[in-house]
């Protein structure tokens, strides 16, 4: 005898959907599941990793970047505090041919001039009063004043 009672009607018919062996599932779909899931993280892992390294690499390239342009910039702050230094601004005044101004006067509100006003010093030659700044057509030579540099 059987030990399994024969079925009939509905239940034989549901009897058939189920495998009839013992209750062994199937291993290769499973073994084949894991194997992709794992290969597929293990690829994604990688590509994550690659991604990483590539933004540190372009951080370290704009950090390096950003030091140069600092000590550029660094550079040209100091050449301009030097040329705008006093002593500087005075020297190249010298050069061009401009000399300190006199005693200012000014005029207040009403009209009135307060205080008393002073020529420049300037370079006699006889009776006429020449300038210290002369046009480039009139210097000696023909050079220009910022010539010097």
């Amino acid at each position: 005898m059987s030990s399994k009672p024969e079925l009939k009607g509905r239940a034989a018919r549901l009897a058939q959907l189920f495998p009839s062996g013992p209750g062994k599932a199937a291993r290769t779909p499973f073994v084949l599941l894991v194997v992709v899931l794992l290969g597929g993280g293990l690829l994604g892992l990688l590509v994550l990793n690659s991604a990483l390294s590539e933004g540190a690499f372009k951080l370290d390239d704009l950090q390096r970047e950003t030091k140069s342009l600092t000590d550029e910039e660094q550079a040209l702050q100091r050449d301009i505090d030097a040329y705008s230094a006093p002593e500087a601004l005075q020297r190249r005044a010298r050069e061009l041919g401009m000399v300190p101004g006199g005693d200012p006067a000014f005029l207040a509100p009403d009209g009135t001039v307060k205080g008393v006003p002073s020529p420049a010093p300037g370079v006699r030659q006889g009776s006429a009063h020449i300038p210290l700044v002369l046009a480039p057509e009139a210097m000696p030579n023909g050079s220009t004043p910022t010539s010097g540099r």
